[in-house]
């Protein structure tokens, strides 16, 4: 009894948090921050850059709970090709650089209720899944590559390739509508041919 009151004791507690628990909380914050930009921004070029910044956030934070593996996949396809593939999409259909008043559809009250309702629902998800879960950190590693690789290609293959399927889709729609504006823009400029030309 006295050695597990011991233990108890030195262990670190709530009030007495480690440098790799501080910085993942101002990490947390910082990410919570851009993404609350990134939905309330008027201007979708800087919503697409903010984005790059939780994005990365939440890898540093991967990096932090020592899954590195899963930390370099969010940085190599979210980051690196989601963001980008956003970004090629704002540039090829020519959307608006300044704010875009096209972009806020009033409804924000709406919106948050939707977004609240949500975040609660997935709250009471996680918490209500993993309450009596514990995680051995002396196992073996479960972000690791090999671990991770196995459960995703065995268990989660038909989502990953839909995924790319969608993102594909999408450049593809992207290509598709900044041709149609194009030839649009170059018949409404093009002038009717003269008569005496004929």
């Amino acid at each position: 009894m006295s050695t597990a009151l011991a233990a108890a004791e030195a262990a670190p507690g709530f009030l007495s948090p480690s440098g790799v628990e501080i910085v993942f909380v101002l990490v947390g914050i910082v990410t919570l921050g851009a993404a609350v930009v990134t939905v309330t921004t008027r201007q979708l070029v800087h919503a697409a850059l903010w984005l790059i910044v939780a994005l990365g956030g939440l890898a540093v934070e991967y990096l932090l709970l020592t899954a590195e593996f899963i930390a370099w996949v969010q940085v190599l396809i979210y980051v690196g090709s989601v963001v980008v593939l956003l970004l090629f999409g704002l540039m090829l259909t020519r959307a608006p650089i300044g704010r875009s008043p096209d972009a806020d559809s009033e409804n924000r009250s709406a919106a948050l209720a939707v977004a609240v309702a949500s975040a609660g629902t997935l709250l009471w998800v996680v918490v209500d899944a993993f309450r009596t879960t514990w995680i051995e950190l002396d196992g073996p590693a479960q972000g690791s590559t090999e671990v991770t690789g196995a459960f995703l290609f065995r268990n989660w293959v038909l989502p990953f390739e839909a995924l790319s399927v969608l993102l594909l889709a999408a450049l593809v729609g992207a290509i598709v509508l900044s041709r149609k504006g194009g030839r649009a823009a170059e018949r409404a400029g093009a002038t009717p041919p003269r008569e005496d030309a004929r």
